[in-house]
């Protein structure tokens, strides 16, 4: 890599117009990072517009392709030799950004994962993170606290190797899986990001019902392979 990356953040944003502006305005305080993709994907609201205003490159997708398929646009359209994914709700809490992505750009790993502090909300009852710590200790070997984290720096390289990304929420499990299975440096960085919580409500339990789904069915595309090769 590099001595000096160009280093590309890439936020993939559905309905985000609370605080995207903010994002990205914490994102430009950050040297490092040589350009911020936002990519809409296709929302309700003003997100496209709130991102242009604050600065960033923004690519809107003609239909809701997921987060997956606008991680992938993301990646293809972007340029740097390093690339930040982050999700559009970090507001000010952006500006960590920059201790995840060190390790990445001074060559130490070739993927850090933010891991954000104890959150004092109740949220769910754990379901989702322990299918997902199962699932990646299952096929890729390792241990992890965050495998749900949307917050990370990763190589080109990286990308190369393993886009498209999954579709849905399943998208952090197949990338931790992918990269710890082709060999790659994983590293988790304790960070004081923030983000916008889901409660002990019923939009809340159905939004870990979908991501319990949707990681489940991500775990199952892994078993359908691995039987496959046997």
């Amino acid at each position: 890599m590099n001595y000096n990356p160009k280093v590309s953040a890439i936020i993939p944003a559905y309905n985000e117009s609370e605080h995207i502006y903010q994002t990205v305005s914490a994102l430009l305080n950050i040297s490092e990072i040589n350009e911020i993709i936002v990519v809409d994907d296709d929302s309700l609201d003003d997100t496209a517009l709130k991102a242009e205003q604050a600065g960033a490159e923004v690519i809107k997708l003609l239909q809701n392709e997921g987060k997956g398929g606008a991680l992938t646009r993301g990646v293809n359209e972007s340029t740097g030799d390093v690339l930040l994914l982050l999700d559009g709700d970090l507001g000010e809490s952006a500006r960590h950004a920059r201790e995840l992505l060190m390790p990445v750009v001074v060559g130490e790993v070739d993927m850090s994962v933010a891991k954000f502090p104890r959150s004092n909300k109740k949220a769910g009852f754990g379901l989702v993170k322990g299918l997902a710590r199962a699932g990646i200790r299952h096929f890729a070997g390792i241990e992890v606290e965050a495998p749900l984290s949307g917050q990370r720096a990763i190589t080109r390289q990286v990308a190369k190797d393993i886009i498209p990304f999954a579709s849905g929420y399943g998208v952090e499990v197949g990338l931790t899986i992918r990269v710890a299975r082709l060999g790659y440096k994983i590293v988790e960085v304790p960070v004081a990001m923030t983000h916008a919580e889901t409660g002990r409500d019923l939009a809340g339990f159905k939004h870990r019902g979908k991501q319990f789904v949707h990681v489940a069915k991500e775990l199952f595309l892994f078993l359908i392979r691995s039987n496959q090769k046997v």
